[in-house]
């Protein structure tokens, strides 16, 4: 019941403050600054409004902290560890935003400066979690339904490598209309499954609040979108999808239900290196994955479609996948 109160919570607080929130960033002129470089239909895009993410991020908290009530009450602060995580990674998104506002530039922190302060968000993130008993050093690995140790240092680089990845790979997926919103609403429906099949209500409660605010996102965010999360989205998003995934003790299954995440980020690798290795040529037509697909002749609304399909087939066999982890209280 209280899942069903979180996802109407953050959907209707997330849909509303749409209402108020794009013609805000309209008159602020917040708009986005398209890349020269990006497909040149892109371009029509220019000045539409950024930083949507906020409507989502406050539609989460205010389903965390209502419909979560009796589990903070309790002292089980999962929900409120994740969403404080994920806020971290928001506010570097919103300050780079709001360079890129400022100056009328796509460009904000730079790269070292946002690692640094990604490596220690996740590093504070797994030392808090393990002090709470979420973790251990024990590497779940799915399907084999075992576990292999680690030494605690290794674990801890491990975390943070696998974390900030997570995080830029979402960003990175980022670049079409729908596209990050349409591939973490599975991903958010494949925690709440298993965090309810485990009766690990606190977490369900986020990821129930996580969905119902993608849900309302989608509505302004779907081709053609009337406003763009920002990174101050899909950096939340990305710490979100990370966070959840250390919380719940799994992080490698974030290889099967981050499939597009991972594939966006690889194509933009080996763009690049093949591009340097052979002086000019390139693999795909245009890097990330879903441009190769735009310059292909796929509309946005078919890459939004076909990606998000994926993801949650991929999120269907990973729910088998890990669902031995822990004694099903269903």
């Amino acid at each position: 019941m209280r899942v069903i109160l979180s996802f109407v919570i953050a959907f209707v607080l997330s849909a509303l403050l749409g209402k108020v929130l794009i013609p805000w960033l309209r008159a602020l002129k917040a708009g986005q600054t398209i890349k020269e470089i990006g497909p040149k239909w892109h371009m029509s895009k220019q000045g539409t409004p950024t930083m949507g993410g906020i409507m989502f991020i406050l539609g989460i908290l205010a389903a965390v902290l209502l419909a979560g009530a009796p589990d903070l009450a309790a002292g089980k602060f999962g929900a409120l560890f994740v969403f404080l995580f994920a806020l971290v990674f928001g506010a570097i998104g919103l300050f780079d935003d709001y360079m890129k506002v400022k100056y009328k530039k796509n460009e904000g922190l730079t790269a070292a400066q946002k690692f640094l302060l990604q490596l220690a968000a996740a590093v504070l993130f797994i030392v808090l979690l393990r002090n709470f008993g979420y973790l251990n050093a024990q590497l779940y690995i799915p399907f084999l339904n075992t576990t292999f140790q680690l030494p605690w240092i290794l674990y801890l680089a491990f975390a943070a490598f696998v974390i900030v990845g997570t995080v830029n790979s979402v960003n990175i997926t980022d670049g079409v209309d729908g596209l990050a919103t349409g591939v973490t609403m599975p991903v958010s429906l494949f925690y709440l499954a298993v965090s309810m099949a485990w009766g690990m209500t606190e977490l369900s409660v986020f990821a129930g609040a996580m969905f119902g605010g993608l849900c309302a996102f989608l509505i302004y965010n779907f081709h053609p979108a009337k406003v763009f999360m920002g990174d101050t989205g899909s950096l939340f998003l990305g710490g979100a999808v990370a966070g959840m995934a250390f919380c719940l003790d799994m992080p490698l299954i974030l290889v099967l239900i981050g499939v597009i995440y991972i594939a966006e980020t690889l194509s933009d690798i080996i763009q690049v290196v093949y591009f340097k290795a052979t002086h000019g040529k390139r693999i795909f037509r245009m890097a990330p994955l879903h441009h190769h697909f735009e310059m292909g002749g796929w509309s946005e609304v078919k890459l939004f479609l076909v990606f998000t399909l994926i993801t949650a087939a991929c999120c269907v066999l990973a729910y088998f996948g890990v669902i031995r982890r822990f004694p099903v209280v269903l």
